[in-house]
């Protein structure tokens, strides 16, 4: 198959598994989205209202984002999907917000943290204990990160989620204080709570794999010093976070949402090279550590992914080739110090 432009990209994207189908037929209540208008926001929500529309259910579906894009919101909207922009650090917004039995919480700050710590740590632990107090009754859904791990030996074959936290710069520091929040109120008021801990999603516009694609597209260098990663595809990110709802528990429940591979920097871009009829330029040595994550766990609850690492390869290398839309957020996958 060749994805052939947004409109088909996003279909595929937002294509519920037939897990995701019979979790959202079985779960009682409606589904609000906080922080919907990222980057996975908007087909996760299409996801949600696809499953519930295969599964009989008839579900409200709530979008919650500033929207900066208003073309963004009008998708959804005609999509069935239901919006509201609010700015969730506004209590007054936030406490107006319908009362809801299911909530997927996409909000965070992660890109620009570096020199706005203060708002890091607002939008991603503050806000955090706000959404408990607001929502305490209802199932949450709560992304999170792979890298508060910190970095990993390659020989582990990657974190697992009984392993001891050891977030490196202040954005993985205030994702571990966002983690904290989320099972105290857990504990405090017994809110069910499942934690995604998320290592990295892919779609055609952005990821690492994108990253790597268009730096051996345009001959520009990759250094190989973090030499190791997980890769994604988000719809199977999406479908995997849709059915962790119904794991959601007290204490918290955890999860890994990662592909199954350790994929080589490496080998990835040697790969590309040759599908591509590029010599990549590669530049450093690999370390013996990495922000990798292990997840079996989720792979054995919900599935294997749909969508392989080599069919992300070939449809990326497609669109990159043809000069398909990029986000222009690249995911600094390079990055060690944890300054984002």
């Amino acid at each position: 198959m060749r994805i052939k432009g947004i409109e088909m990209l996003e279909e595929v994207l937002s294509e519920p598994s037939q897990g995701v189908i019979e979790t959202i037929g079985r779960l009682e209540g409606d589904i609000i989205v906080l922080g919907a208008g990222g980057k996975m926001g908007p087909t996760l929500a299409r996801m949600a209202k696809r499953a519930s529309e295969a599964a009989g259910a008839n579900k409200r579906i709530i979008a919650v984002s500033r929207f900066s894009s208003s073309d963004e919101e009008a998708k959804l909207n005609a999509a069935g999907i239901e919006t509201i922009r609010c700015d969730l650090l506004d209590r007054e917004g936030l406490e107006k917000l319908p009362d809801v039995q299911n909530v997927v919480y996409m909000a965070g700050m992660k890109f620009g943290s570096t020199g706005k710590e203060p708002l890091t740590w607002a939008m991603n632990s503050y806000l955090a204990g706000m959404v408990c107090e607001k929502y305490r009754s209802s199932r949450i859904a709560a992304f999170s990160t792979g890298n508060i791990y910190g970095l990993t030996p390659i020989t582990s074959g990657g974190s697992l989620e009984t392993d001891t936290l050891r977030p490196e710069g202040e954005y993985a520091m205030s994702c571990m204080g966002r983690e904290r929040i989320f099972q105290h109120f857990s504990l405090s008021f017994g809110t069910r709570v499942a934690l995604i801990r998320l290592n990295y999603a892919v779609e055609l516009r952005y990821g690492v794999l994108v990253d790597m694609a268009r730096r051996v597209w345009n001959g520009e260098a990759i250094d190989v010093t973090m030499g190791n990663f997980n890769a994604i595809w988000q719809g199977d990110a999406n479908a995997m976070t849709l059915m962790a709802l119904e794991k959601a528990a007290s204490p918290a429940f955890v999860l890994n949402v990662a592909g199954p591979e350790i994929m080589s920097v490496r080998r990835v871009a040697e790969q590309f090279g040759e599908m591509m009829g590029k010599t990549p330029c590669l530049c450093g040595e690999e370390a013996s550590d990495a922000l990798i994550s292990n997840g079996q766990l989720g792979h054995s609850l919900f599935g294997y992914p749909r969508v392989s690492a080599l069919n992300m390869m070939k449809w990326i290398v497609d669109w990159v080739m043809n000069g398909g839309e990029n986000i222009g957020k690249p995911t600094h996958f390079e990055t060690r110090d944890g300054k984002f």
